[in-house]
């Protein structure tokens, strides 16, 4: 690990994208609560701000990110759980949640 703008650690399944990396690394406080974090705990910061979209919801993603690492929060809230993990199988209601965005979005 390196404090400012250089190397974070990354999560289970993924890897700190720039823009986030850049953020995560403007403030000491923000990059020490990261490192504390477990690497399943930053795979889902790091795969919530990679699901968004739009680029805003993305950037939005990576300010309320910093600011609740900032507020001591250790996961992202109402988040169903990565789906890229390799280690595990897809819990039964991330499953129902996923059914139910597909038909939605089918009806589009």
């Amino acid at each position: 690990m390196y404090i400012m703008g250089k190397r974070i650690s990354n999560g289970t399944a993924h890897k700190v994208s720039e823009d986030m990396r850049k953020a995560l690394t403007s403030k000491r406080a923000v990059i020490e609560a990261w490192e504390d974090l477990t690497p399943l705990a930053r795979n889902e910061w790091i795969c919530w701000v990679e699901d968004a979209k739009q680029i805003q919801t993305r950037n939005h993603r990576i300010e309320r990110a910093f600011n609740e690492l900032m507020q001591g929060k250790r996961r992202p809230c109402c988040w169903i759980g990565c789906i890229h993990r390799k280690d595990k199988l897809i819990s039964p209601s991330v499953q129902y949640v996923l059914g139910k965005k597909s038909k939605s979005n089918s009806k589009k």
